[in-house]
């Protein structure tokens, strides 16, 4: 029987609400030492839409999950048409203000290290490095029969060449990349395999209903131990891949700060939780500590 992962949270009356006081964020990050994790909420001003909120892709989109996508043939077809189709806009996505910003405070050593829950790459093009990615990257791809891993641009190539005339239009697209097609739509799109192994191929990301790989969480927690404060920027910390460093901060004695505009799981482990945009946000907080933002980063190589 299939269970399906958890997906989303209900907030309590008992949370603390949120405030527009950017103080605590800029106090925090000029004592140095701040480890930032985001969600996808970071993302949305560089159109790539997250998955809870008003808006939120789950509203009306079940992500694909691990045990699906490896037990059926026709899942793995649809999710590769539907991720083959995203791939062209989301591999064109651009940082925005909030990333630049990040990038900008590790610049300015302000920052003990980056951890991310997005697979978009965003926070490295804005110029960050040392990210580490959570749920892993849709710019990679791993094959599960003999572990080779290889370029995303790549796959799309064959997959270009298996689909000739494959253009549908998508209804939107979700923040694991995958554009939202129908049956019909999908129709008989060929999916190629693994080019060393003839292996099922699949992207080098965590799935729902995946873990996280186990040295992955241990590094993460090493960098959550070292640091002096853990900013949380747009999660809603619904799944415990996040969550658990936010409790492990916490419990360390270590203040918890969260830019997010909608209460998240994390709230009641927070010294305050800011609802305001995060571009706005955190441009506003690094020119507080005299910390310049740079323009648009251009266009990414290979999109």
């Amino acid at each position: 029987m299939r269970v399906r992962p958890t997906l989303s949270w209900t907030p309590t009356g008992d949370l603390p609400p949120g405030t527009t006081d950017l103080a605590p964020v800029a106090d925090a990050l000029s004592t140095g030492g701040v480890l930032v994790l985001s969600g996808a909420g970071i993302s949305t001003e560089s159109g790539i839409p997250d998955y809870r909120g008003v808006d939120g892709s789950l509203n009306r989109h079940t992500p694909m999950t691990y045990q699906d996508f490896t037990a059926s043939a026709r899942a793995r077809r649809r999710y590769w048409a539907r991720s083959h189709l995203g791939w062209r806009t989301f591999g064109r996505a651009r940082p925005n203000a909030g990333h630049r910003a990040v990038a900008a405070l590790g610049r300015h050593g302000l920052l003990s290290g980056v951890i991310t829950q997005n697979v978009d790459g965003l926070h490295q093009a804005a110029g960050s490095e040392g990210v580490v990615e959570l749920h892993g990257s849709l710019a990679r791809v791993v094959c599960l029969s003999c572990g080779a891993l290889g370029p995303r641009s790549e796959l799309a190539r064959r997959l270009e060449e298996a689909n000739t005339g494959f253009e549908p239009v998508a209804a939107g697209i979700n923040p694991d990349g995958d554009a939202d097609l129908t049956d019909e739509q999908v129709g008989d799109f060929s999916v190629v395999p693994c080019a060393a192994c003839g292996g099922v191929l699949k992207p080098d990301v965590v799935f729902f209903g995946e873990t996280v790989p186990p040295p992955r969480v241990e590094h993460c927690r090493r960098l959550v131990r070292k640091a002096s404060s853990l900013l949380v920027l747009g999660s809603s910390l619904t799944v415990m891949s996040g969550l658990r460093f936010v409790r492990q901060a916490a419990d360390e004695g270590k203040p918890v700060l969260i830019v997010n505009r909608d209460p998240t799981r994390g709230d009641r482990h927070a010294l305050t939780r800011v609802a305001l945009p995060l571009g706005a946000a955190l441009t506003t907080v690094a020119g507080r500590l005299g910390v310049p933002v740079d323009s648009p980063a251009p266009e990414r190589a290979g999109s």
